[in-house]
């Protein structure tokens, strides 16, 4: 008990499963779950005011996504990221993703590419709101559903694991010092390159974006 700060009540017009997976993430975010401690479903339970069950569910959830660990007899530990594995996940991020984006810049429509602009609109609001949550998932669905117009389901599921592994640490301090809201940015500059069709231009913002967003995970500590 003690672990978080008083969190909304849960309610049941959602699975509680799926509820506490959300809170546990936004604790993630905020910090008040770190990486390498482990906290155990009955301790969790009673700070959402929820049985153990499904917190047990909603971290197993997070297990299969790599960001918590079942440790035997004790509980769930939160997965620790080193820089080299964040070296590793952009390296194959940008072998994937940077290309990706010429070849959609050749391939889509105007009006496939922007409909992506809300979303980019979302994502700069989300960071000017220091809505941490808000900016993570306008960020994933901008850049998913830009894969996605290149047709590759298998390439979408990829990109989206890697996200999953990296997209929680070190953002609340990020934010405090509004240093995200430059990253936020870059995706209305790409999605201009992109509908301009200037692919080259595309693959080189791609790039400096994911060059910026392991710099700002580096600086995050």
């Amino acid at each position: 008990m003690g672990h978080l700060k008083q969190h909304p009540l849960i309610t049941t017009r959602e699975r509680l499963r799926d509820q506490v997976a959300h809170a546990l993430r936004a604790a993630m975010i905020s910090g008040e779950l770190r990486p390498g401690q482990v906290y155990s479903a009955p301790g969790l339970a009673e700070d959402f005011g929820v049985s153990a069950t499904p917190v047990r569910e909603a971290m197993l959830d997070l297990a299969r996504e790599g960001l918590v660990e079942p440790v035997r007899n004790k509980g769930f530990r939160v997965t620790e990221v080193t820089e080299s594995d964040l070296d590793q996940y952009t390296e194959i991020r940008a072998l994937i993703e940077i290309p990706t984006v010429g070849r959609v810049t050749r391939t889509a429509t105007r009006d496939e590419l922007e409909a992506l602009r809300p979303v980019a609109e979302e994502i700069v609001r989300a960071a000017r709101a220091h809505d941490l949550i808000g900016y993570l998932e306008a960020d994933r669905r901008f850049h998913l559903a830009l894969l996605t117009l290149c047709g590759n389901d298998r390439l979408v599921e990829t990109v989206g694991g890697l996200r999953k592994r990296t997209r929680l640490y070190g953002l609340s301090a990020l934010d405090e010092r509004d240093r995200l809201i430059p990253s936020a940015e870059e995706h209305l500059e790409l999605l201009s390159l992109m509908l301009a069709g200037d692919a080259e231009g595309a693959e080189r913002c791609m790039r400096r974006h994911l060059g910026h967003v392991r710099s700002l995970w580096a600086k995050s500590d």
